[in-house]
């Protein structure tokens, strides 16, 4: 079996007005990826996605041509199999020969953003090819499922005090959960105007209920320590994204200022830099997105940091189908996983993207059964939603 054609396209779905919602990203209108397709000479077909914007809108000219243009002649003729030798001859470029000799990776300099996005795409892709050429799960290849079903989190909560908790308990009618995550941080200005809402969501949800919040890492190590203390009775579940991803030493300040704990990874590629979290102390939750971190094969190793330092994986999932898939198929094989990610704000691209129903039932999430990732692309819907055609 031999790779012989690969194609990306910068897939752009409009989300309807009654729909869009507002955050530090701004007013959300579309629902954006790249979206990657390799099929082999036997004619199986494997689906991947690549991100390199926060939330969900972004430009996606640039990872598509390198996937279309560097990527893909790189790829035709390999075995989709070998996805580690792949993974690693892109990540290192000119140099994975030696590096392969050597025993280490030699990275190109542009090894972080969207070198790793196009990496990413192209590693879920070739697990979906290798799960189907076997007729089994990706789950059931990456070490077995511990669960049929996973506890899901309602994504989202954008409103302002007066209205969280009414939009927060939407959420657990419309799905069941008993977690559900709300947005803080520079969309509300200070501090204190995102501990209100906190404060406000507590109230309307009671004690029953986990509570998540996500700054997008927009505070500075002082705002985000003042927040903490300002919500210290909140008893919340995690402080996502406190301060810049970059800043790995202040989030380790921010997480031995507070009891509540700190989760983050949405905003970094590859295994090394959730080792630095680890040692940093930076973390107690990793969140890593299939699309952007490396894949399938690095988030199972990032799994792997998490469970060797006692922390705990929940990826960051709020995106396409073929990441979302992703991420479940991780978490079914993850010793250290949890909890799983369901976006409640507008998401075409995994609702109407695929074949498949894709809802939470009971707080609950379905595990796939199915070979490979586990969804059926609607091909036409697809091809109605590529930019620039």
């Amino acid at each position: 079996m031999r790779i012989r054609h690969v194609q990306a396209w910068w897939v752009r779905i409009p989300i309807e007005a009654s729909r869009q919602h507002r955050s530090d990203f701004g007013q959300v209108t579309t629902f954006d990826a790249a979206i990657l397709r390799i099929e082999t000479d036997d004619g199986l077909v494997g689906w991947g996605e690549g991100k390199n914007a926060a939330g969900s809108a972004g430009t996606y000219g640039a990872l598509v041509h390198m996937l279309n243009e560097e990527i893909a002649p790189q790829l035709i003729g390999r075995d989709p199999a070998d996805i580690s030798i792949i993974w690693e001859m892109l990540y290192s470029g000119v140099r994975h020969e030696a590096a392969a000799r050597r025993g280490h990776a030699m990275p190109q300099l542009a090894r972080r953003g969207i070198a790793v996005a196009a990496i990413s795409a192209v590693d879920i892709a070739l697990w979906d090819i290798l799960g189907k050429s076997v007729g089994q799960p990706v789950w059931r290849l990456i070490g077995g499922r511990k669960h049929d079903r996973m506890p899901a989190y309602a994504s989202g909560g954008w409103a302002p005090a007066e209205t969280i908790g009414d939009q927060l308990r939407s959420y657990i009618d419309r799905g069941g959960f008993s977690a559900v995550k709300m947005r803080v941080g520079s969309m509300d200005g200070a501090a204190h105007i995102s501990a209100a809402r906190v404060h406000a969501a507590r109230k309307a949800l009671g004690e029953g209920v986990d509570l998540m919040v996500d700054a997008h890492g927009t505070y500075t190590v002082a705002e985000a320590k003042r927040f903490c203390h300002l919500v210290a009775d909140a008893n919340l579940a995690w402080f996502e994204e406190p301060v810049i991803a970059d800043d790995k030493a202040g989030m380790s300040e921010v997480r031995a200022s507070s009891c509540i704990p700190i989760a983050t990874g949405e905003s970094e590629a590859t295994r090394f830099a959730f080792r630095d979290l680890a040692v940093l102390k930076s973390a107690d939750i990793f969140q890593p997105d299939p699309a952007f971190c490396g894949g399938i094969s690095e988030a199972l190793k990032i799994g792997t940091i998490a469970s060797a330092f006692n922390l705990r994986f929940a990826p960051h999932l709020w995106a396409g189908a073929p990441a979302f898939f992703a991420g479940l198929h991780l978490c079914a094989a993850s010793p250290a996983s949890f909890i799983i990610e369901y976006s409640l704000g507008a998401n075409p691209m995994i609702h109407d993207l695929v074949e498949e129903t894709v809802e939470a039932k009971d707080g609950m999430i379905q595990i796939p059964e199915s070979p490979g990732l586990g969804f059926t692309i609607s091909e036409a819907f697809l091809k109605a939603h590529i930019h620039g055609t």
